[in-house]
């Protein structure tokens, strides 16, 4: 899976998901651009890699369209959202609404900007809650299900500029740093024990993926479920 002389933007690449697959993409020889919204943390991850850092945030339409205006990528991939989680009579309607607005709108307004070089690709990041839902987020559950129909629709509309989306479980990022005490090791010892690979993932787990996705010409309209059998357990 070579990614030579390709170019890649990254958007939420300044942790989890996102950095691992900048990471392993510019370990395939792409030239990588990583984004996002806090400068400090581009910035920082932008350091690490020795890749380009761009200030970039997914609610602003008008800042998406200028960058696609001047440049054009290979590959887009989109890992960006921040969420809150909570059941539907406990979760405050901004909340609920923002939540919406980071994740889907977000992905939306980065699709509906980018400009990708034919036969380049687009990829999305949903979540399994889409296929299976669990008590208490709902929400969720319904942001990745409307991205991974997204995901089909705009594989129609963007042939032959690929589209697909990657359906992660639980993933070991920094997401999870502030939870308290053993909270943190608790909540991964006991998905790993009810995950059919009996471990949690990692964003490298995520990254191999995302670079089939990106390196493999015939796959489009598809959403990948990397979850450790999260959907089935």
């Amino acid at each position: 899976m070579t990614l030579e002389g390709k170019t890649v933007l990254v958007i939420g690449g300044s942790s989890g998901i996102g950095f691992g697959t900048a990471k392993a993409a510019q370990d395939a020889g792409a030239e990588v651009t990583i984004a996002s919204r806090t400068a400090e943390k581009v910035s920082s991850a932008a350091r690490k890699l020795g890749a380009e850092g761009v200030t970039l945030d997914t609610g602003d339409a008008a800042g998406l369209e200028a960058l696609f205006a001047a440049r054009s990528f290979d590959h887009v991939f989109c890992s960006a959202a921040s969420t809150k989680v909570a059941a539907v009579r406990e979760l405050p309607l901004e909340d609920a609404y923002g939540s919406v607005d980071s994740k889907f709108w977000g992905a939306y307004r980065v699709a509906r900007a980018a400009n990708i070089r034919e036969g380049g690709s687009l990829t999305l990041v949903s979540g399994f809650l889409s296929v299976r839902p669990k008590a208490g987020a709902a929400i969720q559950g319904a942001i990745n299900a409307g991205l991974e129909g997204l995901t089909r629709g705009l594989a129609l509309e963007f042939a032959p500029v690929r589209v697909n989306c990657i359906s992660p479980g639980l993933v070991m990022t920094e997401m999870y740093d502030g939870l308290e005490g053993d909270g943190r090791k608790a909540m991964f010892d006991g998905a790993a024990a009810r995950l059919p690979v009996g471990r949690v993932g990692t964003p490298e787990d995520v990254a191999v993926q995302a670079l089939a996705l990106m390196t493999n010409p015939y796959m489009t309209g598809t959403t990948i479920f990397v979850d450790g059998g999260g959907a089935i357990a």
